[in-house]
């Protein structure tokens, strides 16, 4: 019995009760008030059908209530964006802020992003030869102008190997309000390593293992009476 009590027991036991005495005091006793665990997919605590006191409004910091513009006031923010992008006073800017005034929803900075995306998007699926992805980015001119480029290439057993390595800069050059219809030309310089095979392998056109510089001169149109908000390409030429 005296074994269970010797020097080394008792001092273990000591040191647990006083681990638990600290635990205690660090981490408190619950009360059965204390706030459930954060659910971040919960919804927010209602008091009578409001959120936070407020008719299921939740008012973030600094939270501003936007009054509408006054009719005089309208597109002048527009109108400034353009500024930055077309000297003030230029027939650039000039087209742009025509264009604007039909279309509300046109930022020529938004434009320049999108038709970026475009230039790769077309230039990859001329590649291709996927003519699916283009007739919903060209128009009808300039898709028949592709298609009959893919099939000729085709005829001849050649394919091309296309590597898009990306765009330099992207800045809007021209534009012009025709009727209804908005067209803006960009002139893009971009770097590409592509290759013509001929139908035994054998390189006909380009390097592959070059990256080439292209600037390309790209303009868009939309008719702005259209619900359908996506510009297409209708001319193309090159800068070289």
């Amino acid at each position: 019995m005296n074994e269970i009590f010797d020097p080394l027991t008792l001092l273990l036991l000591g040191l647990a009760v006083f681990i638990l005495f600290k635990l205690r005091s660090v981490l408190g006793k619950r009360t059965g008030n204390e706030r459930p665990p954060f659910d971040p997919y919960s919804k927010p605590e209602q008091t009578n059908g409001k959120a936070n006191g407020q008719d299921n409004v939740i008012q973030l910091p600094d939270q501003v209530t936007h009054q509408p513009e006054p009719a005089d006031q309208r597109g002048r923010g527009g109108d400034v964006v353009i500024d930055k992008v077309a000297p003030a006073g230029s027939a650039l800017n000039g087209a742009l802020k025509r264009i604007l005034s039909v279309d509300r929803s046109f930022e020529p900075e938004q434009f320049v992003e999108g038709a970026r995306a475009a230039y790769e998007m077309i230039v990859m699926a001329f590649a291709e030869g996927d003519k699916k992805a283009l007739k919903n980015l060209l128009s009808r001119d300039v898709y028949e102008g592709f298609v009959s480029a893919i099939e000729d290439r085709e005829k001849r057993g050649e394919t091309i190997e296309s590597t898009f390595v990306g765009i330099d800069k992207a800045e809007i050059v021209e534009a012009a309000l025709k009727g209804t219809t908005a067209q803006v030309t960009v002139k893009i310089h971009s770097q590409l390593i592509s290759a013509t095979r001929n139908k035994e392998g054998e390189v006909v056109d380009g390097d592959p293992a070059k990256v080439t510089e292209v600037v390309d001169i790209w303009t868009f149109a939309r008719d702005t009476t259209s619900r359908d908000p996506n510009w297409k390409l209708v001319a193309t030429e090159s800068a070289e």
